[in-house]
């Protein structure tokens, strides 16, 4: 038997691909392989089964992989893989020029109770104080200001 590596390789590859299942995992597997054989190529004995030794290394390698990954159990609820490395602040700065936009939409008497009192907080009653109008006329402003939100947002009224 040869003890040149490279005259082995096609065999590694298709005892990979038997493995793995796919072309892309055999392809590394057959090159971690490769870099483990040359880390311990002090371990081989000249003159022995080079193929064999080979293949060993692979399946050996390949089966510690798979205990591994059974370990890690990638995706779980406890992997930091799920968890967001960024909040998506640009969504919503987003939604917000468009909530902004379709306020500045809304005629004036709309605009003026609903900042009132969905923006800013005010009572009702104290909105009422505030634009001269009844509470009645409060509340009917802010209804019709909140439809007409809803159909400037393009959302369900």
């Amino acid at each position: 038997m040869s003890d040149d590596v490279l005259s082995h390789i096609p065999a590694l590859r298709l005892f990979a691909r038997s493995l793995t299942g796919r072309y892309g995992d055999a392809d590394d597997l057959v090159q971690d392989t490769l870099v483990r054989a040359i880390a311990s190529a002090q371990s081989y004995t000249p003159g022995t089964n080079m193929r064999a030794w080979l293949f060993t290394i692979m399946r050996n390698r390949f089966y510690n992989d798979r205990v591994k990954l059974a370990r890690e159990r990638p995706g779980a609820e406890d992997c930091i893989s799920s968890v967001p490395t960024t909040p998506d602040n640009q969504y919503w700065h987003v939604r917000g020029r468009e909530i902004e936009a379709a306020l500045m939409g809304l005629p004036q008497a709309y605009r003026e109770a609903v900042m009132l009192v969905l923006v800013t907080g005010e009572s009702y009653q104290s909105a009422a104080e505030i634009l001269e109008c009844d509470i009645g006329t409060i509340k009917s402003r802010i209804n019709r200001g909140r439809k007409l939100l809803q159909t400037a947002l393009g959302e369900e009224v």
